[in-house]
């Protein structure tokens, strides 16, 4: 399986994940509008069958950061430019860990409790899962074998241990342990994030019908897993099964693997060249600037802007579904918006930046 040395690594955009992770963001704002509906129609059926396609998205998540990260590092060693790929990374990381701070701020008091700093949410989770992804991605991203078997084994070892993070206390559980303080926890999520360093890693030295292949693979994998299931459960003291279970995860990562596959053959499809539609540009948005949209939609619908507006405080537990809708769709517009114009914003910022810290470094001193 390893590239020939003429042959050289795969350069084309992956846009499947672009819309692997805009359509998580998508499901990512309608799952935290469900605070909007009734209390009672929050236990409905509907809501039930809601959450389980919801449960894919913090994996579609995890597992595109470390796609994303493998892939530009096997293509950066290709290229010479490893080591400017990894700073760049570094900043990007940074910029997650920045808007995961200033989320938790929002919400808990950092400045009078600095501990809370610490609390393990989501964007927390996929920062800290990129800082220990990325040292491994760029040691073996000249070596895309080895990155991938020791990627692949990673994951493995982290479904494999992670209902025994349950039985840790102390600080130490913050990392293995889910709870109020910590929603996502390192264990079972770093294993998405090294299964997307895997499909990453192949993406980039073999190509789609690389990926192709390995994502038939975990998907037979993770099946296989969910049947297991009651066998799996047996080999742990008591657990959540739910939460840690190694078949909880196969069956995630299973259905993430599906969805990818999916997006890849619609892709195929796509005539070289063709302009995007509507609805693909909509997606991409979200895609790339998934940061962007966690923030802006969180602040929408739960922070009181000004101490007076959030979609919470108008409509929060009172809401019907005909009003649901509306107001989702008010909420992903707004979003979408926000996004667009901060994008914008940034690529005539950072530019201007990047020639004002060149300009002094120039300078005499």
């Amino acid at each position: 399986m390893t590239p020939s040395p003429s042959a050289p690594v795969s350069r084309d955009r992956v846009r499947a994940i672009d819309w692997l992770r805009g359509i998580a963001v998508l499901f990512m704002i309608q799952t935290h509008a469900l605070a909007l509906l009734t209390p009672e129609l929050r236990k409905s059926l509907w809501v039930g069958r809601l959450l389980k396609v919801d449960g894919l998205v913090a994996p579609a998540f995890i597992f595109s950061a470390g796609f994303a990260t493998a892939l530009l590092m096997v293509r950066s060693a290709a290229g010479g430019v490893l080591r400017e790929r990894v700073g760049r990374n570094l900043r990007r990381i940074g910029e997650v860990l920045v808007v995961a701070t200033l989320v938790n701020w929002a919400w808990f008091p950092l400045l009078r409790e600095p501990v809370w700093i610490f609390r393990m949410d989501i964007l927390q989770c996929v920062g800290v899962c990129l800082l220990i992804v990325l040292p491994v991605a760029a040691l073996l991203a000249s070596r895309p074998r080895a990155l991938a078997v020791v990627a692949f084994v990673l994951a493995m070892a982290v479904f494999a241990v992670a209902p025994l993070g349950e039985l840790v206390q102390g600080p130490w559980a913050t990392l293995t342990n889910k709870s109020s303080f910590a929603p996502f926890p390192l264990l079972p999520w770093l294993g998405f994030a090294w299964l997307g360093a895997f499909s990453g890693t192949v993406a980039g030295a073999w190509g789609r019908a690389g990926l192709a292949r390995a994502m038939v693979a975990l998907m037979a994998l993770g099946f296989a897993g969910m049947m297991a299931g009651d066998f799996l459960y047996s080999l742990y003291p008591p657990h959540r099964f739910f939460v840690a279970n190694p078949s909880n995860s196969a069956v995630r990562f299973a259905w993430v693997c599906t969805v990818l596959l999916g997006l890849m053959w619609l892709e195929g499809r796509v005539p070289a060249g063709a302009k995007a539609s509507r609805t693909r540009r909509f997606i991409e948005v979200f895609g790339t600037s998934s940061l962007s949209a966690y923030f802006f939609h969180e602040m929408l619908l739960f922070y009181r802007l000004g101490g007076v507006f959030s979609f919470q405080r108008f409509w929060g537990d009172r809401s019907g579904w005909p009003q649901f809708w509306l107001l989702l769709a008010a909420l992903i517009g707004l979003t979408f918006l926000l996004c667009i114009i901060t994008d914008r914003v940034v690529r005539v910022v950072r530019p201007a930046l990047a020639r004002l810290v060149a300009r002094a470094r120039r300078a005499p001193q």
